[in-house]
């Protein structure tokens, strides 16, 4: 991929910039501090903002509302996104995973009903996939859907399911074939989150917050209209969500970490350490400068899958490695920056001594589910494995 951007490129950008500068709510530097159930509705009406100045699913082809913007644009749009400290989108899931889902294999009365009110966060979705005994061998999964005339009747659990305490819809797998090979007989529905017999259970992260629930469904009624796809085909289906899962999202994480980093060096500047700046520490030093040189890395590894995104039109394995790489980066910074900060570090947001808000006491708790979340460290070591290097399957 060449780096140097063209004329429509930086048009773009310079576009974007200005937008943003005008846009981004003067509040926000405040509010991203509060719990993400107390700012959610201000998020989705940021969406709405964004959506009627055109710059939501900025990917999405034009004939659903979206811009067909190429890869290299999506990568500039979530960079100047996070350079501006913007507010994240409501309906990231929506936006991101199934809303492409649904352009892919949704019937035409699907895209006509579902694709505007993702891109307005009028409906929030979530994703039902992980199941307790189901995660990373998403094909054991066990919730079932039998027919009954023209409805699906749905019984099962799912776990871990981002935003299933705010979705309207649900993108559901479930096995429709119990006597075909697990990855067959699989189906993908969309569910409507206010029927009879779905119950969600917000499950609290260690951070204080409830970004995950347990879905429970018992004799839910699912009309056949909301099938995706073919029946008992929806294990590709699936496969076609989790693929756009780390898509050019990263392109934000890399600017965010540089933020980051950079936040550290000034800190370590500012804070004493045996009567000395910190950053006099010898080791300090070397920490903080590997943390900037892997932040770096970072970067051109994204950018390496960018361009192979760009060359094939779709995410090749080459994003398992940017996202063993990013996680463990960020558990290996948050963990520098508690080694730095001592004592005051731990501190919550509320607390008076608290630095910077308590974003380092909230991200080092954070942290520690980059490495399960989108597919766990151990999954992504054996994609890269098999797939770039070539190495035979382990049993």
């Amino acid at each position: 991929m060449d780096l140097k951007l063209t004329a429509d490129e930086r048009a773009f950008r310079d576009e974007l910039h200005v937008w943003l500068s005008a846009n981004v709510p003067k509040d926000w530097a405040e509010r991203k501090y509060d719990p993400l159930e107390k700012r959610f509705d201000y998020l989705k009406a940021w969406q709405r903002k964004l959506y009627e100045s055109g710059w939501a699913g900025i990917g999405w082809p034009k004939a659903y509302g979206g811009r067909a913007a190429s890869t290299i644009l999506q990568v500039i749009f979530w960079e100047e996104m996070a350079k501006a400290g913007a507010p994240p989108f409501a309906n990231v899931l929506g936006l991101g995973l199934i809303g492409p889902t649904i352009i892919a294999f949704g019937s035409d009365d699907q895209k006509q009903r579902y694709l505007r009110k993702i891109l307005s966060a009028e409906e929030i979705w979530c994703q039902g996939f992980s199941e307790p005994e189901a995660g990373s061998d998403l094909a054991a999964l066990r919730s079932e859907a039998r027919l009954d005339g023209d409805h699906w009747i749905v019984n099962g659990h799912k776990v871990w399911t981002s935003y299933g305490w705010a979705a309207d819809w649900c993108e559901l797998v479930v096995r429709t074939d119990p006597a075909a090979p697990k990855h067959k007989g699989l189906t993908v529905l969309l569910v409507d989150m206010k029927s009879p017999g779905v119950d969600v259970r917000p499950l609290k992260q260690i951070t204080g917050e409830t970004e995950f629930s347990e879905l429970f469904f018992r004799d839910v009624r699912v009309p056949v209209a909301n099938t995706v796809g073919t029946v008992n085909d929806g294990w590709n289906v699936a496969i076609g969500t989790l693929m756009h899962e780390r898509g050019t999202f990263g392109a934000g994480l890399q600017v965010m970490y540089r933020q980051n980093i950079e936040r550290l060096i000034a800190l370590a500047r500012s804070t004493e350490r045996n009567g000395k700046p910190a950053s006099e520490d010898p080791i300090v030093r070397q920490k903080l400068a590997q943390a900037y040189a892997e932040v770096e890395i970072m970067r051109l590894n994204q950018m390496r899958a960018f361009s192979k995104i760009n060359q094939t039109g779709v995410p090749g394995p080459e994003g398992s490695i940017q996202k063993i790489f990013w996680s463990e980066l960020n558990q290996r910074m948050q963990q520098l920056a508690q080694e730095l900060l001592g004592p005051y570090g731990q501190l919550e947001g509320p607390d008076g001594y608290a630095v910077d808000h308590g974003i380092w006491s909230y991200g080092y708790l954070r942290a520690r589910g980059n490495t399960i979340e989108a597919g766990t460290s151990e999954i992504q070591r054996n994609i890269i494995g098999h797939f770039v290097l070539g190495l035979p399957r382990s049993y």
